[in-house]
């Protein structure tokens, strides 16, 4: 039999309240609290929450205030920037590349629920992975469904939402978020 917590790491409806999963969710939730409180010349401090928080050091840079769900549900690459009022609903996996840019107050949410009502009324929930590459750049204010993945080098407009897959090197916007230009052959070579 599975555990709450693999069922929902894979996809499957599951219990919220588990304690286990409660647990977990408030150790996230104390780490943020306290990442939230350091200050800009508290850059040691923040490195050690960083690592505590997403299971292993990273050179991310996280500006508070930030909030996810359990934080080591989140596979970072190098030199990921996170801006002011991020959340990141990780009950899913969330990977994403190098060189990527959030701007303020973007949202990824894995989590999802049941569309009948009769179903909701139990309170499972379940949840899928979100998929962003390398070199991408998500404006602020855009919302990332569950499910989705954002190819290479792709930048997603300011107040987007995002409910299907991005190919790479597009530019896409809008609510729901097409694909609005094929982003220039220059834009997509290295520096």
């Amino acid at each position: 039999m599975k555990t709450e917590k693999e069922k929902m790491l894979a996809g499957e409806l599951y219990d919220p309240f588990d304690p286990q999963l409660c647990r977990e969710r408030e150790r996230c939730h104390d780490l943020c609290r306290l990442l939230n409180a350091t200050r800009e010349d508290q850059k040691q401090e923040r490195r050690r929450l960083l690592a505590d928080l997403f299971g292993k050091a990273t050179d991310a840079w996280v500006q508070p205030p930030f909030f996810c769900d359990y934080g080591r549900n989140i596979v970072l690459g190098t030199k990921v920037f996170f801006n002011f009022n991020c959340v990141v609903l990780d009950v899913a996996p969330v990977t994403i590349g190098s060189n990527v840019l959030f701007g303020p107050s973007v949202q990824i949410y894995t989590a999802t629920h049941p569309i009948s009502a009769a179903e909701r009324r139990k309170w499972l929930e379940s949840a899928k992975p979100i998929t962003i590459g390398s070199e991408v750049w998500v404006g602020g204010g855009a919302i990332i469904c569950p499910g989705v993945t954002i190819g290479d080098r792709s930048v997603i407009g300011a107040g987007s939402v995002v409910t299907r897959d991005i190919p790479s090197d597009v530019m896409a916007a809008g609510n729901p978020a097409r694909v609005i230009r094929p982003l220039p052959p220059e834009a997509s070579k290295g520096a």
